[in-house]
Parts: C-alpha cells; sequence; structure tokens
C-alpha cells in the first residue's frame, strides 16, 4: 500500500470516529441543541450589567484564593522536587523510580476539586482542606515534571561530575539542579498560575475561596453579581500570568547569559 494510500485511510478512520463520537454524545440532536442555545442566550441576556456591589467581600474572597493557591503551590513544590529527583532514572535505580513514580501517578490521578472534597470531609470546611488539595494535585503534577526535567540533563555533564567521586546529594545539588533550573523555576511559576484556577472553584465543595460567592450566586439565580465575580477573578488572573510571563522571560534572558 502507498503512503498516500495509507495516509488517506488513517484519515478516514480518524474521521469516521470523530463523527461516530460526535453522534454518540448527542451533538447531533438538533431539537435539544436549539433549546440549548436558547437557554444559553437567556443566561448570557441575565448576567448584563455586571453588579459591583459585592466588590468588598467578593476582593476577600480571591485574597483568599490566592492564599490558598501560593500556600498550596509552594508546599507542594517543596515536596514534589526531592519526589521528582528520587523519580529520576539517571540518577536513582528502578528500584527507587519505580515506586515514587507510581506514588505520584496515584496522587495525580485525583484532580484537586476531589483532593480538596476528601480533606473537607477529614477538616471540615474552609481554605485548609482547599490549600492541602492544591498541595496534593501540586505534588502529582510538579512531581512527573520535575523527574522528566531532570531526566533530559546531559547525560556527559552526569558522567563528568560523577568522575570525580561525589555523593548523589552533590550530583543533585552542583549538577543536576542548576542544568534544570530554567524548567523548574519555568513549571512552578505555570503551577501557581493553574492553582488560582482551579482554586477558584474549590468552593464549590466547601473548601474556601472565591468559588463560594460563585456558588451561591448560580444557586439563587443572581447572575449580574456572578460575572462580577468572574470579571474580577479574570482581572486576577491576567495580572498573574502578565507578572509570571515577565519572570519567565528575565530568567530565560538571564540564563542565556
Amino acid at each position: 500500500m502507498k503512503p498516500s494510500s495509507r495516509g488517506i485511510l488513517a484519515q478516514s478512520v480518524i474521521f469516521i470516529a470523530v463523527l461516530g463520537s460526535l453522534w454518540s454524545l448527542g451533538f447531533f440532536d438538533f431539537s435539544r441543541v436549539a433549546k440549548g442555545a436558547s437557554n444559553l442566550t437567556i443566561f448570557v441576556t441575565d448576567l448584563f450589567p455586571p453588579n459591583f456591589s459585592v466588590f468588598d467581600k467578593v476582593l476577600l474572597a480571591i485574597l483568599e484564593t490566592l492564599q490558598m493557591s501560593f500556600a498550596g503551590t509552594m508546599l507542594g513544590f517543596a515536596i514534589a522536587l526531592p519526589l521528582g529527583v528520587l523519580g529520576a532514572k539517571n540518577i536513582f535505580s528502578s528500584a527507587i523510580v519505580a515506586p515514587i513514580r507510581l506514588i505520584l501517578a496515584i496522587v495525580r490521578t485525583i484532580p484537586a476539586l476531589l483532593w480538596a472534597l476528601i480533606f473537607v470531609v477529614a477538616l471540615g470546611l474552609g481554605p485548609l482542606p482547599g490549600t492541602l488539595g492544591l498541595v496534593a494535585y501540586t505534588v502529582g503534577y510538579l512531581g512527573k515534571l520535575y523527574y522528566e526535567a531532570l531526566e533530559a540533563v546531559d547525560p556527559e555533564v552526569i558522567e563528568a561530575v560523577k568522575a570525580s567521586g561525589v555523593s548523589k546529594v552533590q550530583l543533585v545539588r552542583h549538577a543536576v539542579i542548576p542544568e534544570s533550573a530554567n524548567q523548574i523555576l519555568s513549571q512552578l511559576l505555570f503551577m501557581f498560575e493553574y492553582n488560582v484556577r482551579s482554586s477558584s472553584i474549590l468552593g464549590f465543595v466547601g473548601a474556601g475561596g472565591v468559588g463560594f460567592y460563585m456558588l451561591g450566586y448560580i444557586q439563587t439565580l443572581q447572575y449580574k453579581e456572578l460575572l462580577a465575580v468572574i470579571i474580577m477573578t479574570l482581572v486576577v488572573v491576567l495580572i498573574i500570568d502578565y507578572t509570571s510571563s515577565r519572570i519567565r522571560s528575565r530568567f530565560l534572558l538571564e540564563q542565556g547569559k
């Protein structure tokens, strides 16, 4: 079979699979889609104009969300980095690497919202279980990113340092971490951005933050207040995105000097 024929066959199979999935999921139920579009139009109309009379109390909730995100990210980072080191195949043997990776995979499989719910059951309502939920997910996510970043270090650098007779701790401290510091910082900043977004809905399960107000306004059909919360949260997220982008750009520039 010619390569072009194989390509056409593969594209056809993918196209049929996509159509089948859309059909199974109800995308071709046009009456339902039309009704949904009508309901969505009514919902969007009810959002305007936003009611910023809730600014003061929502601002405090957003600050709590930022505290949760910052604390959860930093505590998760403090745990994830050593676990990432232990999970790197170019540093430790499979006897250590395999169980570490299994633990990280299990932790990462559970989303932050479910982790928050688990801690709410254990500790009760408030920002503490939400923060611990972010810690858990950050450990699983960053741990994987970090052992992949550490494994990407030039093998020649590692072998050269090993030849000098250093210990594993010295190898990690003076060779592996410095060589991958750029990625470590970049991924940490990304994780903080992600956690800010994620923590915005942790209030849906009673884990504190601005999500508590979002859920309350949805349940009481106060859509104008809901839009105000969304806009305020969006502004904060955009500021964080811009700030982290500037930090990342400056660090990359300094690394390139």
